[in-house]
């Protein structure tokens, strides 16, 4: 089989302290690994970036918003429970990942303490197949809104190999997040400030926003030999007719479609129909791995990914599964910081 197609093929090893604890600061201080011209590469710095694109060239931002999806309740019986809520099916009704999963049946009731006078408490009611989690019913009045309690009761998700962070939580969000839904951040737009954003539009560098929330879709393993026989989770996205327009002016000028993160990538392909993008809210479950066809993007902003990850896959994609990962070596011995609150790549067209 094509090595392209199996799981194996992605593997690589990395040192732990390599794997990002804590956030640069300032964001735009973070490493930036530059492949702009093939087969060459630079080092840079994230707030180079403005070097590196065009005037006329276009930016796509995700600007969902991380939620407190983190809760913590306790049985009947005084079992403490962990979980992780993964996107909400219908009003006060969430899929979640539920630690210890196997004891909780049909039925089982989670308690989560008083607020505003108010006992929360959620019923397990389904469960999802292909996720491993389960449904869960909140028992709330009509009157009061789950948010105010998630407020209450949740903490920002870090990922589970972020272990030793000092972090705050507004450091987890971009600094253009205003969309809340998302249960884990699109990293690659970490790096940016708001100082970075106004210095690429005044070098004539657009910018529009689209919304992918962040859900199981994007951190789930991989783990068929055959990548082809994994099924993506749905996640929800939404872009507008004014990102639309914009796409479709900046390509009839013969600028560049840039995504920053695979959020972004996912949501335009994802979106496009037949080589045309229009305006969509909904779900998209694509899974891009080498030998898409691209549609949309022209080159992206990511961050370092996990082994044998789909998000692995989808980069290899874009710049081929060998030579990310020769890159990735490189990144290696240059000891660049890995994962979420990593150092970023920035991938453009071939010259």
């Amino acid at each position: 089989m094509n090595k392209d197609k199996l799981l194996s093929s992605y593997d690589y090893n990395l040192p732990a302290e390599l794997i990002a604890q804590n956030p640069v600061i300032p964001r735009d201080n973070s490493r930036l690994l530059v492949i702009d011209s093939p087969p060459t590469f630079k080092h840079q710095i994230f707030k180079d970036l403005p070097q590196f694109l065009k005037s006329g060239d276009l930016l796509v931002l995700n600007n969902t918003q991380v939620i407190p999806a983190r809760l913590y309740g306790k049985t009947s019986t005084n079992t403490s429970i962990e979980i992780l809520l993964l996107e909400e099916t219908e009003k006060n009704t969430w899929l979640a990942l539920v630690k210890p999963g196997k004891r909780f049946k049909l039925g089982r009731e989670i308690y989560f303490g008083e607020i505003d006078n108010l006992q929360i408490k959620a019923t397990v009611i389904n469960k999802d197949e292909i996720t491993g989690g389960r449904i869960l019913k909140f028992d709330l009045p009509p009157e009061v809104s789950f948010w105010h309690i998630l407020d209450q009761l949740g903490q920002i998700p870090l990922p589970p190999y972020i272990n030793n962070s000092q972090s705050t939580p507004a450091q987890y969000q971009t600094v253009y997040a205003q969309n809340p839904g998302a249960v884990a951040a699109p990293t690659a737009g970490l790096h940016f400030t708001k100082e970075l954003l106004e210095t690429l539009k005044n070098q004539n560098i657009q910018q529009t926003q689209i919304t992918l929330h962040v859900g199981v879709g994007t951190f789930r393993p991989v783990e068929k030999e055959d990548i082809t026989n994994h099924e993506m989770h749905h996640e929800y996205i939404e872009i507008s007719s004014e990102t639309v327009a914009k796409i479709e002016e900046t390509k009839a000028k013969g600028g560049r479609i840039i995504a920053v993160g695979t959020t972004v990538v996912r949501a335009l392909e994802g979106a496009c129909q037949n080589g045309k993008l229009k305006a969509f809210s909904g779900k998209t479950n694509i899974f891009i791995y080498p030998g898409y066809q691209w549609q949309i993007i022209d080159g992206m902003i990511t961050n370092f990914h996990l082994p044998k990850s789909s998000l692995l896959m989808l980069v290899s994609a874009l710049i081929g599964r060998e030579r990310l990962l020769s890159l990735y070596q490189e990144a290696i011995k240059e000891k660049y910081r890995f994962y979420s609150f990593g150092d970023g790549m920035l991938i453009l067209p071939k010259a």
